[in-house]
C-alpha cells in the first residue's frame, strides 16, 4: 500500500454517519444537487485529482525555482565579466614569473627542490614518490569507486572535475615539507596527514544544495569512511563553499570532498590563482591587498543558496576532547 496523502487519516469511510451526504437528507435540494458530482467520487478518484493537483504546484514551485536560477546565473555572469576583466588588468601589472622559481637542478641526483627552501633528500623523495604511489591504488581501487557509487545515487547533482582527483606530486611533496619542518614529522608521517592528495567535489543546484551536502554526508558514512573535519565557508569574505576532510579506516588515506553550486565553483576557479599567489607569500604589502580585495569582489556576488550558511562546522579533534 502507497503511503498516505495529506489528510488520509481524517476522512470518514464512504458509509460513516458523519460524511456530508449522510448529513442533509434534509436540507436544500439544489444545493445537495451541486455536491452530486463530489458525493459520487470514490476515495480512489479523490486521491488521484488531489495528486494531479499536488503535481501541477510542484511543478510550478519548480518552475519558479528555474527561473531564479536562471537569473542569478545570468547576473553572475555579467559580473564575472568584470571580475576577468579585473584580472587580466592585474596580470598585467604583475605578470606571471617564467617558469618556475625553484632550482630543480640544485642538490644530489634523485633529491627534490621546491620553491624556496624546500628540500627532500635522496632518500626521503623516494620514499614520498612510493606514498604517492600507494595513494593512486587506494584512489583507483576504493575511494573513487565508493564516490561514484554516491554520485550515481541522486542525478540532481554530479562529481565536476575528476579527472583532476589526485594531487601532483610536485604540490604533495611541498605539502610534505611544510609539514616536516612545523611538526618534526617524518616523511611519511608529513604525507598521510596531507589531507587532499586526493580530492572530490560535488556540484549542486542552488536550489537543492542544501539537502544534497546533508545527504551526500550519510551517503559517504554509508561508504564506510570517516568525517574528520568540515569547514563551512559559505560566511567567509575570500572564499564560497563548503570542504570536507575524511579517512578511509582500513588504510588511513585521507581525502576531501568539496560541496560546491556551479557559481560558487566557477568563483573559486577564478580566485585559484590569486589564492596560490598569497598562499606562497611571494607578493608584496601592496600586491597582497589587491589580491584579497579581488577574492572579496568575487566572493561577495556569488549567490548563498538558501540554508547553506546553517550548516555546521565539524571537527572530530572537538568531539574527541568532550
Amino acid at each position: 500500500m502507497g503511503a498516505d496523502w495529506p489528510g488520509d487519516a481524517d476522512m470518514p469511510p464512504d458509509d460513516h454517519p458523519d460524511r456530508r451526504d449522510d448529513q442533509d437528507g434534509t436540507g436544500d435540494h439544489a444545493a445537495h444537487a451541486g455536491n452530486a458530482q463530489a458525493e459520487t467520487r470514490t476515495r480512489q478518484e479523490y486521491y488521484a485529482d488531489l495528486r494531479v493537483t499536488v503535481s501541477k504546484e510542484e511543478s510550478a514551485a519548480a518552475r519558479q525555482v528555474t527561473a531564479e536560477e536562471q537569473a542569478a546565473a545570468e547576473e553572475w555572469q555579467e559580473k564575472v565579466t568584470e571580475s576577468r576583466w579585473i584580472w587580466s588588468e592585474y596580470q598585467r601589472k604583475w605578470p606571471p614569473a617564467e617558469g618556475s622559481s625553484a632550482d630543480r637542478s640544485t642538490g644530489s641526483p634523485g633529491s627534490w627542490h621546491g620553491d624556496g627552501n624546500r628540500l627532500l633528500e635522496v632518500a626521503e623523495n623516494s620514499r614520498v614518490e612510493a606514498e604517492c604511489d600507494r595513494i593512486a591504488t587506494r584512489e583507483e581501487e576504493r575511494i573513487s569507486p565508493a564516490l561514484r557509487s554516491v554520485e550515481g545515487q541522486d542525478p540532481d547533482r554530479h562529481l565536476i572535475g575528476f579527472e583532476h582527483r589526485l594531487k601532483g606530486h610536485d604540490r604533495i611533496k611541498e605539502k610534505v615539507c611544510d609539514k616536516m619542518e612545523e611538526f618534526s614529522y617524518s616523511a611519511e608521517e608529513a604525507v598521510s596527514v596531507v589531507s587532499d592528495t586526493i580530492r572530490y567535489t560535488f556540484q549542486y543546484r542552488e536550489a537543492r544544495y542544501t539537502q544534497g551536502v546533508w545527504s551526500d554526508i550519510e551517503r559517504l558514512k554509508g561508504e564506510g569512511f570517516k568525517l574528520h573535519q568540515l569547514k563551512n565557508s559559505w560566511s567567509g569574505e575570500e572564499y564560497k563553499g563548503i570542504n570536507s576532510q575524511w579517512i578511509e579506516p582500513d588504510t588511513g588515506q585521507r581525502f576531501e570532498v568539496q560541496f560546491h553550486t556551479r557559481i560558487s565553483f566557477e568563483g573559486k576557479q577564478l580566485t585559484h590563482d590569486a589564492y596560490e599567489r598569497i598562499r606562497t607569500q611571494q607578493a608584496d604589502e601592496f600586491e597582497m591587498m589587491v589580491l584579497k580585495a579581488f577574492q572579496r569582489k568575487v566572493s561577495a556576488e556569488i549567490p548563498i543558496p538558501p540554508g547553506a550558511a546553517d550548516i555546521s562546522d565539524y571537527s572530530e579533534r572537538d568531539v574527541d576532547a568532550r
